[in-house]
């Protein structure tokens, strides 16, 4: 009797193989390509370089690949569960340049895990992440696949029998660049259009660019990725959350916050 997938929760209740070959669906054919990996994700010893954590009865799913085993960092990094209806809801997904230099904002000089920055904040690594172009939360540059791995997403969530699913976005320019690529808002647009009016001739956020941090430059108000990080030092008075988006499968929502504010 064949088994209906139609979520994360109904995937992980099939066997290891199966849901190893489904989940890997979500891996761009660029990322192969761009480090040589073999169709089957097994290096050249056998070793497998996918790592799935997603045990039966659980909605949640996380997904590592590494193009080397012995590498410190993934290059592909993915949190998906279901809503509460069963849709899919990107938490995190990241793609790292393992061929670039690493800054340590995910955590302190002792081991302690700052959650992307979110929960402890390692100053001198973000300030020379920011330096080197950086966003928040960025540890390495990115490979831009991110229009690839949408895709990616797209072609899963079909798979799955659905239409729309959601993200997260961690930062601002997190939720600009979801925008930049069709998604909507659930909640969390009158954030973004308080921030663009901040940010604008006469806003509020331009006399709290005062230099009193690395991260509060007055430049910032004319950059996503500066404004970013003056959000991330606070500047809005409180963190950046509850805001979630949704994207339809093959369509575009044309949302746009921030006007022709460049990156």
């Amino acid at each position: 009797m064949n088994f209906q997938v139609y979520n994360i929760f109904s995937v992980n209740q099939l066997p290891e193989a199966e849901k190893r070959s489904i989940y890997i669906r979500l891996i761009p054919r660029e990322l192969l390509t761009r480090f040589n990996l073999s169709e089957d994700l097994y290096d050249e010893q056998g070793q497998d370089l996918v790592k799935l954590i997603c045990p039966p009865g659980s909605t949640t799913t996380e997904m590592e690949l590494r193009h080397r085993i012995d590498f410190v960092d993934p290059i592909l990094y993915g949190h998906i569960t279901d809503t509460t209806n069963g849709q899919i809801h990107v938490l995190l997904y990241t793609l790292l340049d393992p061929e670039s230099p690493r800054f340590d904002v995910d955590r302190l000089p002792d081991g302690t895990k700052t959650v992307f920055g979110i929960k402890f904040r390692n100053l001198e690594a973000e300030r020379a992440a920011m330096e080197y172009g950086l966003a928040p939360g960025q540890i390495r540059r990115g490979l831009r696949l991110l229009g690839a791995a949408i895709q990616g997403f797209e072609n899963f969530v079909k798979s799955l029998g659905q239409d729309i699913y959601f993200a997260e976005p961690l930062f601002y320019h997190n939720a600009v660049i979801f925008e930049r690529y069709g998604f909507n808002y659930a909640k969390g647009r009158r954030l973004m259009e308080r921030i663009q009016q901040g940010f604008s001739p006469g806003g509020d956020l331009l006399k709290r660019l005062d230099h009193s941090t690395p991260f509060r430059r007055p430049e910032a108000a004319q950059s996503i990725r500066l404004r970013s990080w003056a959000i991330h030092d606070g500047i809005l008075g409180e963190p950046f959350n509850h805001v979630t988006m949704y994207k339809y499968v093959g369509k575009s929502a044309g949302v746009n916050t921030c006007g022709e504010c460049p990156w």
